[in-house]
């Protein structure tokens, strides 16, 4: 799909266009094996963001997804439930695409290491220069390269909704495997508490055409129960807005 003109209205309709109703960070990927179609264009984001006045991160959720400080709310969450009270000194994040939340924690922690797993090359290469984070090579599923028990905080934000359910589940294992003890897990999945039929209605009169391979609904007991066979306990979960309705984000911590 061709990115749209250069004047900010065009722009934003061409992305819009782009996100449909879907409300997802999705970017182009080298390895799109959850079968997602559309993507956030780099160059063409860039532009309307800074014509805008707003941050990328702000014009994604204000402006093209019509949620403003739909991040930031999930931020002050994470905040009022202590994830950021320990300090964590080194931080993974799987999927941060244009690094709206990235952004956001650097500016409630300060770790050391700030990891990012993005198969979208221009965004990692953003990313990288903007905010000094570590790129690792991404292969999908994987987080080979980051050590056992390394990360004290690993993060993903609506990226579960849009893979497969084997996609995410094999993040899952190594998630729990790159985390410390006594570190934590985030990320949001959209479980039966997101689904009621009235919900699912919605997403499917709403959701927007050509998006038939997203949102992708995981059983919060499926999440609970796994994490529980490795050692990771659930610490909170809430909800927060994605697209025309919610995603709950999940909170475990790992045993000491």
């Amino acid at each position: 799909m061709r990115a749209a003109g250069s004047t900010t209205s065009a722009l934003k309709s061409g992305v819009r266009r782009l996100l449909g109703r879907t409300g997802f960070d999705i970017v182009r990927s080298t390895d799109n094996r959850g079968g997602v179609d559309d993507f956030i264009p780099f160059e063409a984001t860039m532009r309307a963001a800074r014509a805008a006045g707003l941050s990328v991160g702000d014009y994604l959720d204000g402006v093209m997804n019509g949620t403003p400080g739909a991040t930031q709310s999930t931020i002050d969450e994470l905040r009022a439930l202590g994830v950021f009270a320990d300090s964590p000194k080194t931080v993974l994040e799987i999927g941060p695409g244009s690094g709206r939340y990235l952004e956001k924690t650097l500016k409630e922690c300060a770790p050391d290491r700030y990891e990012i797993y993005e198969t979208a090359a221009p965004w990692a290469a953003h990313l990288v220069e903007t905010f000094g984070v570590v790129a690792r090579p991404a292969q999908g599923s994987s987080l080979a390269p980051t050590p056992d028990a390394s990360v004290d905080l690993v993060q993903a934000h609506k990226v579960f909704n849009t893979v497969t359910f084997l996609c995410a589940v094999r993040y899952f294992f190594e998630m729990a495997r790159v985390t410390r003890p006594g570190g934590r897990i985030v990320f949001d999945v959209m479980t039966e508490t997101c689904l009621d039929p009235e919900t699912v209605r919605t997403w499917a009169t709403e959701g927007g055409a050509g998006h038939d391979s997203y949102p992708a609904a995981m059983p919060r007991r499926t999440c609970v129960d796994l994490f529980a066979t490795l050692g990771c306990g659930l610490e909170a979960g809430f909800l927060a807005p994605m697209g025309v309705a919610t995603t709950e984000v999940l909170v475990f911590r790992k045993d000491a």
